[in-house]
């Protein structure tokens, strides 16, 4: 059984947040780029870690493992920055998110995508498109434009 809204196949950006297999769809990627030096901004929300200097662009770097309720990103050798572009209120924004490890680009068929599943009411999962199987894994589809609300973006990108 497929998920609704994912017709075709699709390759995807694998990364891991502690020992946890994410996947982006690679269309929402512009880059990746080694751990660089990140400037804290003052009082923005734990999971910003600052921001990075791209290119001449300033671009919110945020902790994707304080995001989802984990411990902190530890810097190490295979730290990275994915920097996705996300849509919000019909606007393009660039984010870099901090992920322990960027793992492969893999190409998901329908039908090996089941529902994200519901886990009771009070949790939100709609930024999850679906669990994929990925070499007997299970690997949690996000919906990138979904993991932030508009109001924590609209802080972040002001």
């Amino acid at each position: 059984m497929s998920v609704a809204g994912i017709t075709e196949t699709v390759q995807y950006l694998t990364f891991k947040l502690s020992d946890e297999v994410f996947a982006l769809d690679v269309a929402k990627v512009r880059e990746i780029l080694e751990i660089t030096t990140i400037t804290k901004v003052p009082q923005t929300p734990d999971f910003m870690r600052g921001v990075i200097n791209l290119r001449g662009s300033v671009v919110p770097v945020i902790d994707m493992r304080l995001k989802f309720g984990m411990n902190a990103t530890e810097q190490t050798v295979n730290t990275c920055i994915i920097v996705v572009e996300i849509t919000m209120d019909g606007d393009a924004v660039v984010l870099g998110a901090l992920a322990d490890s960027v793992q492969e680009v893999v190409e998901m068929e329908p039908e090996s995508i089941e529902a994200a599943p519901h886990i009771g009411t009070k949790l939100n999962t709609d930024f999850i498109k679906g669990m994929g199987r990925v070499n007997d894994r299970f690997v949690m589809i996000l919906d990138i434009d979904r993991v932030f609300s508009s109001d924590e973006l609209s802080d972040l990108v002001q």
